[in-house]
């Protein structure tokens, strides 16, 4: 028996992650959970096509139970829609990973007051929302349920052109710990933890120039992947000891500058 079917004391626990239609990070992290057992709650905006395609694959590779939810994050009442249409399928929510987020290189001169709220809807406020809601589901399981948010390792060194993004990003930190504080004294049981991913996931346009420095701005020598992020969500998934956590993965680097300085340069 799998770990999480232990902590969660059911033979198929429930997951729900935001932003897992596109193959990127999110998709990779309901991979690993389906690959642990789980039953799993994609969810797109726009990139629903390829969520039907993830659908598709985790029960062709895992025989995984799955559904598909779409939403824009920037409504308010979609997080709670999420977790509602999670449980008339399944019956329960376990795992609630807000692995959704928008970014975008934007001078900050151009960056105008309505961009900068909708950094804060969807990457902020919507995580907010869609916790809250999990948590009032969790509460009322004996075995709770854990919450991963996912960060920035960079929130604490940011690099040019991404003034709206990672004040967004950067509160996704306090709010981790503030609702690991909240949820714990509705139940227990009811864990909120975050992963920092450092650089992965790199686009096919980064010139080797720029990528092989990235691989020397980390301590273990190379960029990271999606998986790395994804087998970290799992554990904080499977360890009830952990609380209010904010795991960095990225290969030290955000403990770590190689040429003593780089203010404002993008070393992911």
């Amino acid at each position: 028996m799998s770990r999480l079917k232990t902590v969660y004391d059911c033979d198929a626990p429930v997951a729900l992650v935001t932003g897992s239609g596109a193959p990127r990070v999110g998709r990779e992290i309901a991979m690993e959970l389906a690959r642990s057992g789980c039953r799993i709650a994609l969810h797109a905006n726009t990139s629903v096509a390829e969520a039907e395609q993830a659908a598709k694959l985790l029960s062709q590779r895992y025989r995984c139970e799955s559904i598909v939810t779409q939403g824009s994050l920037e409504k308010d009442d979609v997080p709670q829609r999420l977790v509602d249409e999670t449980v008339a399928a399944f019956g329960r929510l376990d795992i609630l990973v807000n692995s959704a987020a928008i970014w975008s290189p934007t001078p900050i001169e151009q960056v105008t007051a309505a961009e900068m709220r909708r950094y804060f809807d969807i990457n902020t406020v919507a995580v907010f929302l869609g916790a809250r809601a999990a948590a009032a589901v969790m509460a009322d399981q004996a075995t709770g349920g854990s919450i991963v948010n996912l960060g920035d390792w960079a929130t604490a060194r940011p690099y040019l052109d991404h003034a709206a993004y990672f004040p967004s990003k950067g509160a996704i930190d306090v709010m981790t710990r503030s609702l690991a504080v909240e949820f714990a004294t509705r139940n227990a049981a009811i864990r909120v933890n975050c992963v920092k991913p450092g650089p992965v996931l790199l686009a096919d346009e980064v010139p080797d120039r720029q990528r092989l420095k990235l691989c020397t701005s980390t301590l273990t020598g190379g960029i990271g992947t999606a998986e790395h992020v994804a087998h970290a969500v799992r554990f904080l998934c499977e360890n009830t000891f952990v609380n209010g956590v904010c795991l960095p993965v990225d290969g030290g680097r955000s403990i770590y500058s190689p040429d003593g300085l780089q203010v404002g340069e993008n070393t992911g």
